[in-house]
């Protein structure tokens, strides 16, 4: 059992508790491992510095400089989870950057705030026996023995932020105005709806993309 000066309600900051939203997030993310947990931990900071709620529509905005294929992409999920940003709302992209960071705008305001976990955090959980015996030979998450992961984990949550975030100033941030585009038609060779904005003219009939470069 944790001390009390270690466990995650004892160094949580104040507003949104990462904590809370653990069990769902793992739900969602499918399997456990160190770096869901930290995009929970990383996106409840950055919504604590700007003081902002959960986005229910897009009010906050995600940049996060993760790429593809590389380890810990997992955190992605743990930021969507918490902060309510999610590639289906639109309100989070990555910038291929193959980093941790995250900048989470809000439109409101028009302040920002950049949070990285620290690299000496991330280079620990490297050189652990997940990734080691496990990840690195192929092993899917999903079938590391809890034994393995849960400490990871439960570090994670507990760590005191200073130890465990790089936390940047708030500053001002501009981003493009957003609309929802509700206009769309069906293309005229496969039949299926498109957005109007993603439509081309081919032999005189309105297509889709697909069908255009066919």
């Amino acid at each position: 059992m944790l001390h009390e000066e270690n466990s995650p309600e004892a160094n949580r900051p104040a507003g949104v508790n990462p904590q809370d939203w653990l069990e769902f997030g793992q739900k969602f993310h499918g399997h456990k491992c160190p770096a869901m947990p930290m995009g929970l931990r990383v996106g409840a900071a950055a919504m604590n510095a700007l003081g902002v709620e959960r986005a229910k529509d897009g009010q906050i905005f995600a940049i996060v400089d993760l790429g593809e294929n590389h380890c810990a992409t997992c955190y992605a999920d743990g930021l969507q989870v918490i902060m309510g940003t999610t590639f289906g709302k639109g309100n989070i992209k990555k910038t291929h950057k193959g980093k941790w960071a995250v900048t989470l705008v809000d439109r409101a305001s028009g302040k920002a705030v950049r949070v990285t976990p620290k690299a000496e955090t991330m280079l620990q959980n490297k050189q652990s026996a997940f990734f080691k015996d496990y990840r690195e030979k192929g092993i899917p998450a999903s079938k590391v023995p809890a034994v393995v992961v849960d400490p990871l984990i439960v570090n994670v949550m507990a760590a005191p932020e200073e130890k465990l975030l790089n936390i940047s100033k708030v500053f001002d941030y501009k981003l493009e105005p957003h609309s929802d585009n509700f206009n769309g038609f069906v293309c005229e060779e496969c039949g299926e709806m498109t957005v109007e904005s993603y439509g081309r003219i081919k032999n005189g009939i309105h297509v889709c993309m697909e069908c255009a470069a066919k």
